[in-house]
This record gives structure tokens, C-alpha cells and sequence, in this order.
């Protein structure tokens, strides 16, 4: 899959599927993106590849107080992905709606709907938790097994 920024100055190529793709309805995802949750895929930096311009990277604060580092074009602003501290920039949060395909990458699990806007009606059997959830729960053995190998990155 392909995707980037509306100019097309900023594009990358993803190797094969997300680790997971979450629709987060907390607040400060809907005042970030100016909608009603964040569509956002997981995948671990190397699968991310760089086709055209490299993103500015910018920090920004959250809900966390840790902050996270959103990816944008240095021409369009559009962001196309976020880094957050618990998986630094090991992990990419890739921005669906920058896919060219989009369709392509629907949620798996909503998340925080706690506070999700009482007029968004999730689908029926939709995974979908108030808060957050437990990985080893919620992630197929494949993924897993993709994020310990990332963890084991991580630590050196």
C-alpha cells in the first residue's frame, strides 16, 4: 500500500499489514484531527518507507503529558503519522485517510469510547473498549509475535 500528503510531496510504501489498526475516540484525538476519532495503523518503522520528501517532525503535546512526534509535510501540514513515547520511533501511528487506498485499513478495535460522540454508531460486533485494552487479548498471534521482536529492538 501507498499513501502521503494532498500535495504529494511527502509519500511512503507500506510492507504488508498493520499490527493493528485503532479508531481512538478520545477527546484529544477528535480536537487533533478536527473529527470524531483518529483512524490510525500500526506498523513498525522499517515497513514505512520513504518515496518522496521526507515529513518535518513535530512535537506536539498530549493527553499523556508525555507528547507525541507527528510527521507532517513541511508544504501541506497534513500529518501522516505520529510516533508516541511508549514505542518511540520504532513504532508508526500511520494516518488511514492518508492511504491512497483507505478502504483497505478499517478498524479493528475502537478505543477510549468512553468519550466518543454520542451520535457515532459503531458497527454491530465492533471490538470496541472504553478505555484501553489488553494486547495479548485483542492482537492475533501474528502481531504479537511482530511486537516482541519490536520490544526486543526497542530495549537496546
Amino acid at each position: 500500500m501507498e499513501g502521503g500528503c494532498t500535495c504529494r510531496n511527502v509519500r511512503y510504501r507500506l510492507t504488508g499489514g498493520p499490527l493493528i489498526v485503532h479508531a481512538c475516540h478520545c477527546t484529544w484525538c477528535q480536537r487533533e484531527t478536527g473529527t470524531v476519532h483518529a483512524l490510525n495503523a500500526m506498523y513498525e518503522a522499517e515497513r514505512v518507507e520513504h518515496i518522496a520528501a521526507e515529513p518535518e517532525i513535530v512535537d506536539t503535546p498530549s493527553a499523556s503529558g508525555k507528547g507525541q512526534k507527528i510527521a507532517r509535510c513541511p508544504r501541506c501540514k497534513v500529518a501522516v503519522w505520529s510516533n508516541y513515547p511508549g514505542s518511540g520511533a520504532a513504532v508508526r501511528f500511520v494516518r488511514v485517510g492518508t492511504l491512497d487506498d483507505p478502504g483497505r485499513c478499517p478498524p479493528d478495535v475502537h478505543i477510549f469510547t468512553s468519550t466518543k460522540q454520542p451520535w457515532v454508531t459503531l458497527p454491530p460486533g465492533a471490538k470496541a473498549f472504553v478505555e484501553y485494552y489488553d494486547r495479548n487479548e485483542v492482537w492475533p498471534e501474528e502481531a504479537q509475535a511482530r511486537w516482541r521482536v519490536l520490544r526486543e529492538k526497542m530495549k537496546q
